[in-house]
């Protein structure tokens, strides 16, 4: 014990880079280099001073043996080094970094990659060390602690940041595509169709019409925007909507599946004749269907009726106590008693009226936000017509689609269990034999695949 006390006292007064440029080429045992050192025979707590320094410096001496070292070549003694020097300015710029996070400040180089760092951090990046490092010390996560900093605006932006940076790596743009080309002198339908959407709907994708037929009852459009005209599976713009299957909602913002000029081109706005997929329904007067056309056209569009504007004035009440007159009552009236005998002739509700759904909304135009959240109750007569009519095109286009043996992804529900498949299988929630989903294609990939 007291040989190995003196030994290292002994040691700290001996420079390593002295002893690697007296020290021989070739292998050397430490007796050796010690006899060399001191100039005579080295005595025991002197070797032993020598034997530590050898021991303490493994990028000067290469160890060969029991007690036997050889001189680290000059080239590898510097790479080393350079190493060991690399090691302490990254150590130091580690603590530095540390105690400017714990301190309150965002350290200049987290501003480049704050969300890799927040929401997939790498573990060798000095950034994410110095993170860890200052979190251990100041007992604080990550998040908080760079909140503190001033790094993250709100709870909100950490949250739809981290949903971008997950579904969204290379950003909400669109990238380099060709404008979609639809075929030339298609016929123009005799309807004036309309929507009924929410007021912040910008993807319309249905609308209807209602036309006297010769010798009684009516023929019935449904109307469906047909972007699959214009936008072919191989091209960019399919291959966009592919990648993305959705639009993306969210309260008081969404993240469209196509570009907004492509949703302008064929969203069907009023005042327009829109490019279209119409299915044909002949009604009789005891609201019977006799028969079914289906048709590419354009479709003039007279009106996009809003929730909020025709709710008030077209309702369980005004329907039963005759109501108030506005544009599109009676139409209205009639594909709601359309939609009814629709309803009860698959023998399944399309909506539970029991269900109160809501409608959230956000006004950005305050610096944190103002949600309204509003009630609205599933199976009101707006939304029985247009749920009726719209199971009703999902079902006649499946089935066609199934008897031409064309490929399409049906929605299927057996035994409580909903999925999607390739084969023509009934929808028993629905009380349909097949169901293609094909009338929202502005927003749900697989709709104008269909088309």
């Amino acid at each position: 014990g007291e040989l190995v006390e003196r030994a290292e006292a002994a040691a700290e007064g001996i420079e390593t880079e002295f002893l690697w440029e007296v020290c021989p080429e070739a292998e050397f045992g430490f007796e050796e280099l010690a006899r060399e050192y001191f100039g005579r025979a080295a005595l025991p707590v002197e070797a032993a001073a020598i034997l530590l320094r050898l021991h303490a410096a493994p990028i000067y001496f290469h160890r060969k043996g029991k007690g036997r070292f050889r001189k680290a070549p000059p080239e590898i003694l510097k790479a080393a080094l350079a190493g060991l020097e690399k090691k302490r300015q990254q150590a130091q710029a580690i603590e530095r970094m540390a105690n400017e996070l714990k301190a309150g400040t965002l350290p200049a180089e987290f501003a480049p990659i704050l969300k890799p760092l927040l929401y997939k951090p790498e573990r060798n990046r000095l950034e994410t060390k110095a993170l860890e490092l200052a979190c251990e010390e100041s007992g604080l996560s990550a998040v908080h602690l760079l909140a503190r900093c001033g790094a993250i605006a709100s709870s909100h932006d950490y949250h739809l940041d981290r949903f971008l940076f997950e579904l969204f790596p290379q950003g909400t743009g669109f990238g380099d595509y060709a404008p979609p080309q639809l075929p030339a002198e298609l016929p123009l339908a005799a309807v004036q169709a309309f929507s009924i959407d929410d007021a912040a709907t910008t993807e319309i994708d249905d609308a209807f019409s209602v036309t006297p037929a010769d010798g009684g009852g009516w023929r019935i459009g449904i109307h469906i925007a047909a972007p699959g005209l214009g936008i072919r599976p191989e091209s960019a713009l399919g291959e966009i909507a592919r990648a993305r299957l959705s639009t993306v909602y969210m309260p008081g913002r969404k993240i469209t599946m196509l570009p907004e000029e492509v949703v302008e081109r064929f969203t069907l706005s009023a005042g327009r004749d829109c490019p279209a997929i119409s299915l044909y329904l002949e009604v009789g007067s005891d609201y019977a269907v006799r028969g079914s056309s289906s048709r590419v056209e354009r479709v003039p569009v007279a009106a996009n009726l809003r929730h909020h504007d025709i709710e008030p004035v077209f309702n369980e009440q005004t329907l039963a106590e005759g109501g108030p007159e506005f544009d599109y009552r009676r139409e209205l009236t009639l594909l709601w008693e359309f939609a009814t005998v629709l309803e009860a002739g698959r023998g399944k509700p399309s909506a539970n009226p029991q269900n109160v759904e809501y409608g959230f909304h956000v006004d950005w135009a305050e610096p944190e936000g103002r949600i309204d959240i509003v009630p609205r109750r599933r199976g009101s007569p707006l939304d029985k017509l247009v749920a009726e009519l719209m199971i009703v095109a999902n079902a006649t286009w499946g089935k066609l689609l199934a008897e031409a043996q064309v490929a399409a992804i049906y929605r299927v529900q057996g035994n409580g269990k909903v999925r999607m498949t390739t084969a023509a299988l009934s929808h028993e929630g629905l009380g349909v034999d097949c169901y293609a989903w094909s009338s929202s294609p502005l927003r749900r990939y697989v709709d104008p695949l269909k088309q």
